[in-house]
């Protein structure tokens, strides 16, 4: 008989492997055995979701491997999410994301999100070409701890000082950690516009909004 070790690895493998129709049989399995949905994502998938960030950083995987990366998670999640407890998987925490406004890229924002999403983050995002009244808004419509922003245009980044100054005058910066994040930026310049963390890829993203959320649970 089959050990729950290996049904967890199982689920890892089709996670890292981006087969969405085995991700759901898997997890349908797992359910079937009597295994924990939590268990199953906690232990399984999200693990599988580490491993696929790993190889991402160590050039193994692409973007777009990251991408379906998490589709697969997903697909299982909408298998073992109706069997989740109320509560049972603690939010990491609440996140607003988004593009600034005068800048329409996305890929990299949404690879962020599914990602945050998937390491069990409460996500929102708010797209693309996002003012700042809207982020501003969405910040304190959903508590959020931490304020994502990405910009890909040089001329689109001087947006993301005007957005945190936006806060402060709202008078909700000292509860909110601020993230930025595009290529054109730098550790250098998030820090010249006053953010808390600058991520230089997705996955680095996570691991700083990890450790924020950890500023803010001090």
């Amino acid at each position: 008989m089959e050990s729950k070790e290996e049904v967890f690895q199982r689920l890892r493998d089709a996670i890292v492997q981006l087969d969405i129709d085995g991700i759901r049989r898997i997890a349908q399995e797992a359910l079937d055995k009597g295994i924990p949905a939590y268990e199953a994502v906690m232990e399984g998938m999200s693990k599988g979701m580490e491993i696929v960030g790993k190889k991402f950083e160590e050039g193994e995987f692409f973007l777009s491997d990251l991408i379906m990366a998490g589709e697969t998670m997903k697909a299982g999640m909408e298998v073992l999410k109706p069997h989740l407890k109320a509560g049972q998987v603690k939010s990491m925490g609440r996140v607003v994301i988004g593009t600034v406004k005068g800048d329409i890229h996305d890929i990299g924002k949404n690879i962020v999100s599914t990602l945050l999403s998937s390491a069990g983050f409460e996500v929102h995002d708010l797209g693309v070409d996002v003012d700042v009244d809207r982020f501003v808004k969405a910040v304190q419509e959903f508590k959020a701890h931490i304020l994502a922003m990405s910009a890909l245009l040089t001329v689109t980044m001087p947006y993301m000082e005007e957005v945190i100054k936006a806060v402060e005058k709202a008078g909700i910066r000292s509860q909110l950690k601020i993230i930025v994040g595009g290529a054109p930026l730098s550790e250098d310049y998030a820090k010249r516009i006053g953010a808390d963390a600058y991520a230089e890829d997705a996955v680095t993203g996570v691991e700083k909004c990890k450790k924020l959320m950890d500023e803010v649970k001090k």
